[in-house]
């Protein structure tokens, strides 16, 4: 996998809550970078390049270069912290990663033959229980996403864990705690309001035709 996102950033000297909160004025992004057995480096990022690359859901699953001055960190992003009520981001942490080693990264889900799904065709809801899921592997095997197949599930049945068909070189971190680890990841259910719809029709039907047998018994 290549990598498709550059970050440009300046090493952060000033630091504190007074220093973070000018860098936020300023437009740029407090972060830090840490890990491979490296020290922890505070670095800023310029907000409107940080927060346009954020908007692409595979940036999140990539490897990311980070360029400080002539240094070039390989990084992917660990934690974001967004303002609560605005569309900013606040701060951000990235670890480092090595190609040689494995790691952990969730990655997302991309759910395929819902159109076509038998459980949908018949008015089933579909209920997507989990979006991502937390793989180990290599870096050069890190997808960008992961499909998952529903297009032969029926109303009343199910997708696990276990079910996905990974990539070569990918592994589930929960599936290896052991079968009770193993998730449901979808589902399609029958819709509850057709069924109470339909319940109803049948009631009102009985009724109806309780009603016309006793007129007809008076009538004799």
């Amino acid at each position: 996998m290549s990598t498709d996102f550059e970050l440009a950033a300046s090493v952060r000297e000033d630091l504190g809550k007074g220093a973070t909160r000018r860098l936020r004025k300023e437009n740029k992004v407090p972060a830090v970078v840490y890990g491979a057995g490296l020290d922890p480096v505070s670095i800023t990022l310029g907000h409107d390049e940080f927060f346009h690359s954020t908007e692409n859901e595979a940036f999140f699953s990539h490897i990311v270069t980070i360029n400080v001055g002539k240094k070039k960190e390989k990084v992917i992003i660990k934690a974001l912290q967004r303002h609560p009520s605005k569309n900013r981001l606040m701060h951000a942490d990235f670890i480092r990663v090595s190609m040689k080693e494995k790691l952990k990264v969730n990655v997302p889900l991309h759910f395929m033959g819902e159109d076509v799904a038998p459980g949908a065709k018949e008015g089933g809801v579909v209920t997507h229980e989990m979006v991502d899921v937390e793989i180990l592997c290599l870096p050069g095997d890190l997808p960008e996403y992961i499909e998952v197949d529903i297009s032969e599930l029926e109303i009343g049945s199910s997708l696990h864990l276990s079910d996905i068909k990974l990539p070569k070189g990918l592994e589930i971190v929960a599936l290896g705690q052991g079968e009770a680890h193993d998730g449901q990841v979808v589902s399609i259910q029958a819709n509850r309001a057709a069924l109470v719809d339909e319940e109803e029709e049948t009631a009102a039907a009985a009724e109806s035709s309780d009603g016309e047998e006793s007129e007809e018994g008076d009538s004799e």
